[in-house]
Parts: structure tokens; sequence; C-alpha cells
């Protein structure tokens, strides 16, 4: 943070203005401070666009959104557009949330007051992928038993593709050195060459054309998974 962002830390008041020309900019009539509501926005008969001002993205924030729906289908959040890749995350996820939540969003970019739609209010319509749908599926039919506890980080997960990486490597310790393809009919792993010729582990290196060893990272892998190991030889 800079020093002059810690010397004039923003404040909610500081959106009002900029929203307010935005709206007017659109025919709205529009005042502050309406109820509980942070700025009101009326135009002719049409339903009151309401917006609620905050400093960040916050769950308070998408609270209040949420209860405005009561009111009008015409609701907004606000808040400062900042510089940096983090908010350019945040902003990103925020939208997906306020489009499932069926409320707009507006960032504001306070050194020039330029106020910028990212997503409108309405029904959200959610599109399902069948591609990722289909991956979904595709890794529980493959996954053997349930190796993981739900909620664990993603880091040393036991995948379909870990389980079919560590299928060759227990051959490979039992056998020692051998060509991909007798790897691939004992295993039943179709993929082994392609496994173990990526080596995203680090488990497997090629000693000869077609065969394949098992690296020292990979000996140390038989230690930490010794327990998946034996379920999948089971």
């Amino acid at each position: 943070m800079d020093r002059s962002t810690m010397a004039n830390p923003i404040r909610e008041t500081d959106l009002y203005e900029p929203i307010k020309q935005f709206l007017q900019g659109q025919g709205y009539v529009v005042k502050g401070e309406i109820g509980a509501v942070d700025v009101v926005a009326c135009r002719g008969d049409e339903s009151p666009v309401l917006v609620e001002l905050k400093t960040a993205f916050s769950l308070s924030l998408f609270h209040q959104a949420i209860e405005r729906l009561a009111v009008s289908d015409l609701i907004y959040i606000a808040v400062p557009h900042k510089p940096g890749k983090a908010f350019a995350r945040s902003l990103k996820r925020n939208i997906a949330l306020c489009r499932r939540l069926g409320i707009g969003l507006l960032t504001v970019r306070l050194k020039d007051g330029l106020v910028v739609p990212h997503a409108d209010p309405g029904p959200y319509a959610p599109r399902q992928s069948a591609v990722k749908k289909q991956r979904l599926l595709k890794e529980f039919a493959k996954r053997v038993g349930d190796p993981n506890t739900g909620g664990a980080t993603r880091r040393g997960l036991i995948t379909a593709y870990r389980q079919d990486a560590l299928r060759c490597l227990g051959y490979l310790r039992a056998h020692g050195a051998t060509k991909a393809s007798i790897v691939a009919g004992a295993t039943g792993v179709e993929t082994a060459r392609r496994i173990m010729a990526d080596d995203h582990y680090g488990w497997f290196e090629r000693v000869k054309t077609g065969i394949y060893d098992i690296t020292p990272e990979g000996k140390s892998a038989i230690r930490v998974y010794q327990s998946e190991l034996d379920k999948l030889a089971a």
C-alpha cells in the first residue's frame, strides 16, 4: 500500500458522486441514503435502481445486496477499482458470483470518477459444461476407492492419474527396468508409456528406448504411498 492511500483511506462516500453522475447520465433522479439504502435512482415508473457502496468486496456487501432484492430487482454493488493482479482475480470471481445472485456490479476509478459496469441485474441462467461434467464423472469412475478426505488441499491428492502412475511404479519396483508396453499390459494402465515419458512426478526415467526405471524420487514416493500401493495391488 502506498503512503497516499494510508494517509487518505478510501471512504464509501468517495464512490457516491461518480455513481450519481453515472446514473444521472442515464436519465435517473438520484438520491443518497434513502432508508437503509446507500443510493436510490428512479426513472419514471420503472423499478428503482438500488446501489450498495463498499470500499472492498465483502460477505456483508453481498448480504446487503440480497436483502435489497425484497425491494427491487435492480440491485447493484459498487466498489473502488484497484490496480494489480490480486484485484483483477477478485473482480473476476465476484462478477461470476453477482451473476449467480442476479445482482449488478460496478467499479469506480477514483482518480477520474470512471464508473464501469461489469454485470447487470437479472435472472441467472447457468450453462453446464458437458466437457467439465464428463471430466468429473470420468475421474470419479476411474478413481479406485476413496483415498482422499473431502475438503483437503489439492497438493498430494490421490487422483486417478496418480493411481495409474503408482501402478506403474509398483510394477517397476517388483520387476526393475521394464519395457513400457509390458508395464501397460501387466498393470492394465493403457497410458503407461505416456505417464512414464511425461514423468510429471519425477518418478520415472528412460534407461533405453521404450524402457523405464524408477528414479530416487520414485523410491521416495514408494515409501510415502506404500498404503495406496498395497490397495492398488490387492
